[in-house]
């Protein structure tokens, strides 16, 4: 059974683009279009990995990053950021300090996302 993956993304282009790769590769990909919206598809069920975006409205991804760490649950996160205003380092450091296993910016490959999947889930 190949792993399930949670892209937690706010730009519907970003996401169905991330869902449909990750597809190709054989994953089972749920998503959802902010935190609070990925935080309720994880609770119901789980993932063996979470790739969130950092900026979002609603429920940003550190916030999401949080909340995923304190659910108890054995979980990989990766963090993604093309980082508003202020350009995606700032939002990653802060994601990788919070506990994000993986970061990831925007605009990022093909292979380098995937790389970083298969290293995640220990492929």
């Amino acid at each position: 059974m190949s792993a399930r993956i949670l892209v937690i993304d706010d730009d519907p282009v970003v996401r169905d683009m991330l869902v449909e790769m990750l597809q190709r590769e054989g994953y089972d990909v749920e998503s959802a279009e902010d935190g609070r919206a990925g935080m309720r598809r994880f609770r119901e069920q789980p993932s063996a990995l979470v790739i969130t975006d950092v900026v979002m409205p609603e429920q940003e991804g550190l916030e999401t990053l949080m909340q995923l760490r304190q659910s108890g649950r054995p979980v990989k996160v990766m963090a993604i950021s093309g980082g508003g205003r202020v350009g995606p380092d700032a939002y990653l450091n802060s994601a990788r300090t919070l506990g994000a296993d993986a970061i990831l910016a925007k605009p990022f490959g093909r292979q380098e996302l995937l790389e970083k999947v298969s290293a995640l889930l220990g492929a």
